[in-house]
């Protein structure tokens, strides 16, 4: 047990240096920037790490839910623990975020740590890391581009599809297998399978904002299609002669 403690802070000193590096090197970008930069920076490795282990490493989460951890798995949970100690602490500090964000912080710590705790059901802790992860790199491209003013493009576009499409086949789809298979673990503590589900009920309150923004973006984008705003870029910015 020793040796997680330190592993976790060992992670969390990472992503706070990693922080005050970005804001000394940086002093012209707000903390709020430093932070999105752990973040993206936490949501790459995570998602391939954590991809790596549930499709590749091993065992599956579906049918191997409650099995005792591993250990990569070890790793990554205390990685991933160090990092949302740093967010949350970050998030309540300058209250940035509403109460859906820090539910999903408050649950992740919870659910990270009995993991860690018990000594077993990182396997199903683990994909539900990876499919809450795998959409953090492109919320996070999605602000950078907002903040360098380079959202209204294409790759803002690409970036608004990608994330959504994401969150509906991995959090939503897959999130719901994840939450069958855990559920139905006769090995499964019973308060880990409470925390899954209520993961995923912040998921589908994520998913609510998610239906809304996309709604809002097709409805601009129809209207400026009707008046002829989206015109190719060739024939809106005509030779000036």
């Amino acid at each position: 047990m020793l040796s997680v403690v330190l592993q976790v802070l060992c992670s969390l000193l990472t992503w706070l240096s990693l922080y005050s590096s970005s804001r000394f090197w940086q002093k012209h970008r707000t903390s709020e920037w430093s932070c999105r930069l752990v973040t993206l920076v936490h949501g790459l490795i995570v998602t391939f790490l954590s991809g790596y282990i549930a499709l590749v490493d091993g065992p599956w989460p579906l049918t191997h839910a409650g099995h005792p951890n591993t250990a990569l798995q070890v790793c990554l949970m205390c990685l991933t623990l160090g990092y949302f100690l740093f967010d949350l602490s970050w998030c309540l500090c300058f209250g940035s975020e509403g109460d859906l964000m820090l539910s999903h912080h408050l649950l992740s710590v919870a659910g990270l740590v009995l993991v860690l705790l018990l000594g077993e059901s990182a396997t199903e802790v683990n994909a539900v890391v990876f499919v809450s992860e795998v959409t953090n790199p492109l919320l996070q491209a999605r602000w950078f581009l907002r903040e360098t003013d380079r959202y209204p493009s294409l790759a803002g576009d690409v970036v608004d599809f990608l994330f959504v499409a994401l969150f509906v086949a991995l959090r939503i789809v897959g999130g719901a297998w994840i939450v069958r298979a855990v559920v139905a673990s006769a090995r499964t503590v019973w308060v880990l399978k409470m925390g899954v589900v209520a993961m995923y009920v912040v998921s589908l309150g994520f998913m609510l904002d998610i239906s809304r923004f996309a709604r809002r973006k097709m409805m601009k984008k129809y209207s400026a299609w009707k008046v002829g705003e989206e015109l190719p870029e060739s024939i809106r910015r005509l030779p000036a002669c």
